[in-house]
Parts: structure tokens; sequence; C-alpha cells
């Protein structure tokens, strides 16, 4: 069986163990079914997610002109403390900017390496915890903007990390932490006034991926220096996929590339 598609960030579902799907155009592969199965992957062209021309992938999926015109590629997608359509003031496209900035969002504590801070639409959890291979999570804030909870995040980097080590994430070198007690130690560093979205009773989220073996020294797959891959797919965590000899495939930053999958 052979799928062609442009790759973007595989659909997750929650349940006791993560179902991934991916989403190849015309057909959608459950990839969990796929575990312990050969596969191929072969590097066809480029496809931008916005404009859905053959141009070469820029960032985030889109080619170099829509990733600095649209507003879904701005500076505040990837630095929430930027945003600003709370003062009604435009960066790309204000309509566009109320309707995602307005909207509820969560700060939270997420271990996936080790325990990070984050933000995200309030509709987006657990689904940014998951694609981030986190095995624990909680919320800390619900702020009714983007902003409110882009400056919490600001404030709380300098207590906790910001970052995932994706290796480490890999390897499944990680170890359970105390997520209540850390939420509770970061109150205090919560800048004023979004200290009333604290969150002081709920508890953590726990996550199981489907993974078979993990690596021991994971490395990644690059489809542009080597177009054709095969391997037997043993486990998928965050948004890699994991193959027995090692070597770990980045659904999400290779999204734009047209592949064909063959099973």
């Amino acid at each position: 069986m052979i799928y062609q598609g442009v790759l973007k960030k595989m659909m997750t579902e929650n349940a006791a163990e993560i179902l991934y799907y991916l989403d190849m155009n015309t057909d959608f592969i459950n990839m969990n079914q796929l575990i312990n199965k050969e596969i191929t992957i072969n590097f066809v062209t480029y496809e931008c997610l916005n404009c859905h021309l053959e141009m070469k992938i820029y960032r985030q999926g889109f080619c170099k002109s829509c990733f600095f015109e649209i507003p879904s590629a701005a500076d505040w997608i990837m630095k929430p403390e930027l945003s600003k359509a709370h003062l009604g003031i435009e960066d790309r496209d204000l309509a566009y900017e109320q309707a995602v900035q307005l909207k509820p969002h969560i700060v939270y504590l997420a271990n996936s390496s080790n325990v990070k801070v984050g933000v995200t639409r309030k509709q987006q959890v657990p689904t940014r915890w998951i694609d981030q291979g986190a095995h624990e999570a909680i919320e800390i804030l619900e702020a009714p903007n983007r902003y409110l909870a882009g400056i919490t995040e600001v404030a709380l980097k300098d207590y906790v990390a910001d970052k995932t080590n994706w290796r480490k994430m890999l390897k499944n070198d990680i170890e359970d932490v105390d997520l209540v007690a850390w939420r509770d130690k970061l109150k205090a560093f919560i800048p004023e006034e979004a200290k009333e979205y604290f969150i002081d009773d709920n508890v953590e989220t726990h996550i199981n991926f489907p993974v078979v073996k993990y690596p021991v020294k994971p490395k990644s797959l690059n489809l542009i220096k080597t177009p054709k891959y095969t391997g037997k797919l043993v486990g998928i965590k965050g948004q890699y996929l994991i193959f027995e000899d090692e070597t770990v495939f980045n659904v999400r930053s290779n999204e734009g590339l047209v592949v064909s999958i063959e099973v």
C-alpha cells in the first residue's frame, strides 16, 4: 500500500495509549497500526501549507513569502507576550488576531525531558502536551487572553525551563516529579495582573505513548539529505516516529514536505 500527501502534524486522540493519525490528503493512516511494521518514506517535493504552491519550505510548513505575510506565522505565535489584540492593535490581521488571542489560554507545566513552562490555547489541552512528548503535565493558570498567559510564561522562565531536550525525551530518560509542588512553588512569581487566574485545585494529567522500544542514541532523519528511508517503526512519541535502528523522524518539523509512505 502506498500513500502520498503533504506532511502536517499528526492528529492525536487521548486514550489509555495515545492514538496517532496522519492525514495524507485522500487517506488517513492509523499510525499505531504500523508499529512493528516496516515502512518506506520517500521525499517527493514541497507544498506550502498556506498557498499550496510547490515552493521550498522556509519555516513552520510555509514558504518564505507566506511565512512573513500570513497572520498565523507572526511573531506572537512563538512569543505570546507580543500579543496586542487585547489593545485593539493589529500586527498582520486584527480580526484573525482577535479570534485567536482573545480566547482563554493556559499556562502549564509539562514534563517531557525536564519540567518546562508553556502556553497554549485552552482548546489545545491536552493536545499540546501530547505533541511535546510530555508524560505528565498540569495547568497552573487560565488567562482570558494570550498576552496575560505570555507575560506569565516569560516571568516563570527565570525559575523553570521553557525548552524540551528532544533526545532525552525520545530516550525516555525521564523522572516523575511532583508538578503540584512545582505549581505551588511558582505561584509567587506570577505577574500581579495575572495572579487572579491561578489554578490551585487540579491534579496532574498522565500520558502514555505507544512505544515498543526507545532509542539509546536517537539520530534524526533529514529527508532532504536522505530522500528515501526504510525502517521498522517501533514507537511514536510527541510528533516523532521512532524506528528500530534508532532513527527518529519529526513529522511536525517536516510539515510542507510532500512524501509517499509505503507500507
